[in-house]
């Protein structure tokens, strides 16, 4: 019995002796300096190497702990860092009230990985800017942002119509068959396609945008760059904003939230909503005005904490466009009295009935659980409209010619499944599944004067004179050239339609993880596997009554589109696919780091169903390499970016519209090879006191087709650039305060964006281009008590003139349109937030 009494006290003696005690927990809450709780900030005693992230309650806890003195470190983004003294000898209850940060920069922290991270931990080349920026910047539409972000333009012919162009790559392809290279995100949901993509950017929380192949991450759609809406969710809190302004043009706008809790520390709400509307600022002469604007949009979010470690968002968002008419202006035939500058006075017929009807409307379940302080669940159901229906006249005259509708629709289902995990140790990332499901369609009506369509085919400079259309009664009784059909009569209506549609399914699987090498060399290898079953068709309805005119082009019994005998021709097939990225991030110090990446991206498939036959364009792929340097000081007041890149691609995909004299109008999209672009991007955020911050970036791109495609070919193309990309580009901007008293302070915030030459199609025409130009914008105000604003602003102050687009369908007529950019604007709004 003594040798076992002995044996025991040995053993606990040695246990004694080896440092063994207990260990605790530490938790509590972490709220504001308005006693509102904040979910997402870190706790965390950087000796132990452990931290924790408080809930959606603002409650954390750290486990594990054993007795000692250490140091307790909280942080978040927008607030002071606290650092307290504890010592721990027992389970402790330990809450924390942070203060706002004085001053900083805004957009620092990103989601790109599916995890909240500082931008410059992140080895992508994004660039982002959170809600404070944009609404100090007024950027409620898409095209706004090319100011900010180098290598992006963005351009808006309506909202029906958008182009978005990353590093030379353009997105903006209506047809329902093909599948964007720039993918839209809202919230984590895919907003691509491009008819429902635009959509009014108001009460944002931030927008990422990312740069390179991001297909890991976002999708099959994103082969060469994302852009990314994250939204202001509902909050634990009472609060709201209102924003009034009126302007030149009879610009109006009206936007706020109010946010407030319905059930105490459980349920909350949010709504949001924006009126947006100006006059056009050219005048038809048949009617109206053109290039305008006129949105209506609404948001309703609901946040819903299930429990401690589960919270449920609900978001849904409604939004309406009823602008007027786009100024497709003919660049070859004068209006009555006037002259072919896209900047002054058209004559489009129909007048007032040309303009966007469109709506979009989604829903959108996020739900997430915190299983641990190792694992994450996460899933984002989506359901998605829109509907939009565009009249246009395609020929830039008052002639009865080209008259067009095009009738867009589509709906689509969404759903991820997500797992992300963190060792707290050196390796992180997440893996998971998606499905997609999209139907939609593109219509394009036409209607049409023969007798004016005959001139545009046969009279050249005499189509129009002095601004008068000219028509023509009877084909000409030539019976050598037209045959028996010579001196027939041509009528003075007819209409036909074209319809294309997409039916598409997806699911993929995707995995990203990033491992600690060392403690500054981190490794990142995300992949994604994707099936797809990819449905297409086309249909053709016939004109009531023959076209005579299509007999000469290929058409007929149609005079524009070519018959499918008024069925619809089908096809359908699946495809698999592999995306992947590799990257390497090397962190200098605490504020610089270094990165480059290895990507493939990839285009979809596309099904190319004409009136003749059916051809599989191969998917377009991409290698992307990337180098870059990003760095963030001064307490998160100084960040500058750099990075360099090149693109390979092969089997690239064009669409230009065409009359080809057996099939009549066609604009599908073709394989035109191989391509390549490379470049190099900087940018620059400081906020040198509480008073005074600027911005300043840059952006050389330089896109263009290969010599030869892959078989050693001659391409028609060969050295061309990309549409609707500069070579050089760059963009400055600051924002000042002055205090005036201790509640009264007057600020000016100055931008001023240059972009160099463009070419508005592939085929590089001289006569298709804008030079560069530069835009000026000014705003000037007053804040009282940070809660109230009047500020007086322009846009464009120098009232340079410049057109957005050029070409477009009356091109392959012969007959290019140019659409004017918006001139100098003015006016004053008031705020207040409450």
């Amino acid at each position: 019995m003594m040798k076992k009494i002995y044996l025991l006290t040995l053993l606990l003696s040695f246990f004694s002796l080896s440092g063994f005690s207990q260990s605790y927990s530490i938790s509590g809450e972490v709220m504001d300096s308005n006693q509102n709780l904040i979910p997402g900030a870190n706790v965390m005693i950087p000796e132990l190497n452990k931290g924790a992230v408080t809930n959606a309650n603002g409650k954390y806890e750290l486990k594990n702990i054993t007795e000692g003195s250490y140091i307790l470190k909280i942080t978040y983004l927008g607030f002071k860092t606290v650092e307290q003294q504890i010592e721990v000898s027992e389970n402790m209850e330990l809450s924390f009230q942070l203060e706002e940060a004085s001053y900083m920069l805004d957009g620092i922290m990103v989601s790109a990985q599916k995890r909240e991270q500082m931008n410059k931990d992140v080895p992508i080349a994004i660039t982002s800017y959170g809600g404070k920026f944009l609404d100090n910047t007024n950027t409620f539409e898409y095209d706004a942002l090319s100011e900010f972000v180098p290598g992006l333009q963005i351009q808006i012919q309506s909202v029906n119509n958008p182009g978005i162009v990353i590093r030379g790559i353009t997105s903006d392809s209506g047809d329902s068959r093909v599948e964007p290279r720039v993918s839209v995100f809202q919230d984590g949901v895919s907003i691509s396609k491009s008819r429902g993509s635009v959509v009014e950017l108001y009460d944002l929380e931030r927008v990422e945008v990312l740069k390179g192949p991001q297909g890991t991450l976002f999708g099959r759609g994103a082969q060469i760059g994302a852009v990314h809406l994250i939204q202001n969710k509902a909050k634990n809190e009472n609060s709201g904003y209102l924003k009034a302004a009126y302007g030149n043009y009879n610009q109006r706008i009206l936007t706020g939230h109010v946010n407030t809790p319905l059930i105490e520390d459980k349920l909350f709400v949010r709504v949001a909503g924006i009126y947006n509307a100006r006059d056009g600022f050219l005048e038809n002469r048949s009617g109206g005005d053109l290039n305008g604007k006129e949105t209506l949009a609404f948001r309703t979010s609901l946040k819903y904490l299930i429990g401690d470690n589960t919270t449920l968002d609900f978001i849904a968002n409604w939004q309406r466009d009823t602008p007027p008419g786009t100024s497709f202006k003919s660049g070859r035939f004068a209006p009555l009295g006037g002259d072919t500058n896209p900047n002054t006075y058209a004559d489009l017929e129909r007048g007032e009935e040309l303009g966007v009807d469109r709506d979009v409307w989604g829903l959108t379940a996020i739900l997430k659980h915190n299983f641990n302080e190792n694992w994450d669940f996460t899933s984002i159901s989506a359901y998605r409209e829109f509907d939009s229906d565009e009249a246009f006249d395609a020929d830039g005259t008052a002639a009865p010619v080209l008259f067009f509708r095009e009738q867009s629709k589509g709906d689509q289902f969404s759903q991820e499944l997500r797992f992300n995990f963190d060792t707290n140790d050196r390796f992180r990332g997440f893996f998971g599944a998606n499905f997609f499901a999209e139907d939609g369609s593109q219509s394009v009506p036409l209607e049409i004067n023969e007798q004016s369509y005959a001139a545009l085919l046969l009279a050249g400079d005499n189509f129009v004179v002095n601004g008068v259309p000219t028509l023509i009664p009877n084909i000409p009784n030539d019976p050598a050239t037209f045959g028996p059909l010579a001196g027939a009569p041509l009528q003075e209506f007819n209409s036909e339609r074209s319809t294309n549609f997409g039916k598409n399914y997806s699911g993929d699987i995707f995995i990203d993880g990033s491992y600690d090498v060392t403690d500054k060399l981190t490794a990142t290898l995300g992949l994604r596997a994707t099936w797809e079953n990819i449905n297409a068709a086309l249909e053709v309805e016939d004109a009531p009554v023959p076209g005579l005119l299509g007999n000469f082009i290929g058409s007929f019994p149609n005079n524009i589109f070519a018959s499918t005998n008024n069925e619809r021709r089908k096809a359908s097939e699946n495809f698999t696919s592999a995306v992947g990225r590799f990257a390497l991030d090397y962190k200098f110090n605490e504020q610089v780091s270094a990165f480059g990446n290895i990507a493939r991206g990839r285009r979809p498939n596309v099904i190319n169903v004409t009136a003749t036959d059916v051809n599989v364009l191969s998917d377009e792929t991409v290698w992307s390499y990337e180098l870059g340097l990003k760095t963030l000081f001064m307490d998160n007041r100084l960040q500058f970016d750099a990075n360099a890149y090149y693109y390979d691609y092969q089997n690239f995909q064009t669409t230009i519209a065409t009359l080809d004299p057996e099939l009549g109008l066609i604009a599908v999209p073709n394989d035109s090879g191989s391509a390549t672009a490379y470049g190099f991007e900087t940018s620059l955020q400081y906020a040198l006191s509480e008073n005074v911050s600027f911005f300043a970036n840059y952006a050389y791109t330089d896109a263009t087709f290969d010599d030869t495609d892959e078989d050693g070919n001659p391409q028609a193309l060969a050295g061309n650039r990309f549409r609707l990309t500069p070579e050089h580009s760059y963009s400055i901007g600051g924002n000042i305060s002055v205090p005036i008293s201790n509640r009264l302070e007057a600020f000016f915030l100055p931008t001023y964006s240059y972009k160099s030459k463009v070419f508005f199609q592939e085929d590089n025409l001289e006569a298709i281009s804008q030079d560069g130009y530069g835009l000026l914008n000014l705003r000037l105000g007053a804040r009282l008590d940070q809660t109230k604003e009047l500020t007086f602003f322009v846009t464009n102050a120098l009232d340079e003139e410049f057109i957005i687009d050029a070409g477009n369908t009356g091109q392959a007529f012969g007959i290019p349109t140019f659409i004017a950019g918006p001139p100098r604007f003015f006016g004053a709004q008031f705020s207040i937030r409450f």
